[in-house]
């Protein structure tokens, strides 16, 4: 499942308060994505047996690896946020500095799209744990009505 490429053309006219809105909301959904991954890890230190016998092993591994790998992102990401939040400065000071307004602005942009792909890409590794989990449970159950 590939993602469509948000329309970013519009940030340009957007206000500085909407771009503090943005931003705002940007810090809120990754620091919410931080907590969360510990969660899943935890999820996935309890199912770790089920997790690595035979069937489950391969896509187990590499929703783990990708897992991994989107939180090795999350920390520089958010800082990047968190630095261009506290360049919104630029904008509301109440100097004309249309240079440095409008590379804050693309800025902006160029964000938003990683932003939108990360959240993304991390719904999707999200998607595929659960999955795996809710197939481990089944066949837990499976086996506990077997006996």
């Amino acid at each position: 499942m590939k993602s469509k490429k948000p329309n970013v053309k519009y940030v340009e006219w957007r206000s500085p308060e909407e771009l503090h809105e943005a931003s705002l909301h940007w810090i809120s959904e990754l620091k919410f994505i931080k907590d969360e991954q510990h969660f899943l890890d935890e999820l996935i230190e309890d199912n770790t047996l089920q997790l690595i016998s035979g069937e489950t092993f391969e896509k187990s591994k590499q929703v783990v690896n990708d897992l991994s790998k989107k939180r090795k992102v999350l920390e520089p990401l958010l800082k990047k946020i968190i630095n261009h939040y506290n360049e919104l400065t630029i904008l509301v000071d109440g100097v004309d500095q249309p240079a440095e307004e409008k590379e804050y602005k693309e800025h902006h942009r160029e964000l938003l799209v990683e932003v939108s792909e990360y959240l993304n890409e991390y719904k999707e590794v999200k998607r595929k744990i659960f999955e795996l989990i809710k197939t481990i449970m089944k066949q837990s159950k499976q086996k506990r009505l077997l006996n």
